[in-house]
């Protein structure tokens, strides 16, 4: 059992696009000022992606990374997860560029290949903001999330580099047991740090019997070597969250992951959805970890030690 709960925020990340709320924050400085926000109002960690600065759409550029990141880290103390995961289309080269060019305290690792589908959201949009978004969502069909265990070693070994923490994001079982044959070859050190996905078309679902099976299978294959996080796509997102703190874990929340506050209720900004997990935190009697706590807990390496 950890001592505190680490609240994570997922500012904005690839899935989500502009026409399904207009708060999702897409560009540059909105999701600074996001990402700002959501740590003031209780997240230890924020989980960064990048969006072109006139379309809102997922981009690999660093000069966009860079930016963002260095807004935050002027202006709060959160420790910044930054994506290696990307958008649809990015390389895995374009992907991980960022742990050399930032150094980042974090960085968050898929843990396999998958099919990563979105597109049954394209027929609930009646209209769209900008072109690229429906064929952006509607390709996601014939799309796989690209991550093979060459791609695994690489990403290992590029962050082992720059000493950046990596945040092992597993959306289904059989990617738990990718990172235990990690360890296993000597390419992923003890202990780890696990994020259970739940609720992605093409991983696990989002029940409670789905979060066990997760757990379970990390405590078998890692005993104590292991501290967890989980997350949920939509509604699910709090109802999972809750799961997880009570089973001992920490919490991922935000926009990346859930547009909604509760039901028909839009969040009209990440804090929103922070300060309703602090307050199911708190009346779980749960302590909610500060950045600096969440450093320690996950042995970073500090923010004067990145490169922005």
């Amino acid at each position: 059992m950890r001592d505190k709960v680490i609240v994570t925020c997922a500012v904005t990340g690839s899935v989500n696009i502009p026409s399904m709320s207009r708060y999702l924050p897409i560009f540059p400085e909105q999701i600074a000022d996001d990402a700002i926000k959501a740590c003031e109002a209780g997240a230890a960690v924020v989980h960064i992606h990048a969006r072109d600065s006139k379309t809102g759409a997922p981009t690999s550029d660093l000069n966009v990374m860079r930016e963002i990141v260095t807004k935050i880290k002027e202006e709060s103390n959160a420790v910044i997860c930054i994506t290696t995961g990307g958008g649809l289309g990015m390389t895995i080269e374009e992907r991980v560029a960022v742990v050399p060019e930032f150094k980042p305290e974090m960085s968050s690792f898929n843990m396999g290949s998958m099919n990563f589908a979105m597109f049954p959201v394209a027929e609930k949009i009646k209209e769209y903001k900008y072109p690229w978004e429906k064929p952006y969502i509607e390709s996601t069909d014939d799309f796989v999330f690209k991550n093979t265990f060459k791609d695994l070693e690489y990403i290992c070994e590029t962050m082992e580099k720059y000493d950046t923490k990596p945040e092992l994001e597993c959306y289904d079982v059989g990617q738990v047991y990718n990172a235990a044959f990690l360890v296993r070859e000597g390419v992923l050190d003890l202990p780890v740090h696990i994020q259970f996905v739940t609720g992605i078309l093409g991983g696990i679902g989002s029940t409670p019997y789905d979060l066990m099976h997760m757990k379970n299978t990390a405590d078998r294959l890692f005993g104590d070597n292991y501290t967890w996080s989980t997350i949920a796509a939509g509604r699910d997102e709090f109802p999972i969250c809750t799961m997880g703190m009570i089973l001992g874990g920490h919490v991922r929340v935000g926009m990346e992951d859930n547009l909604w506050l509760k039901k028909g209720v839009m969040a009209k900004s990440n804090a929103d959805l922070v300060k309703n997990i602090v307050e199911i935190a708190d009346r779980l009697s749960y302590e909610v970890a500060t950045p600096d706590d969440a450093r320690k807990m996950l042995d970073l390496k500090g923010k004067d030690r990145v490169n922005f």
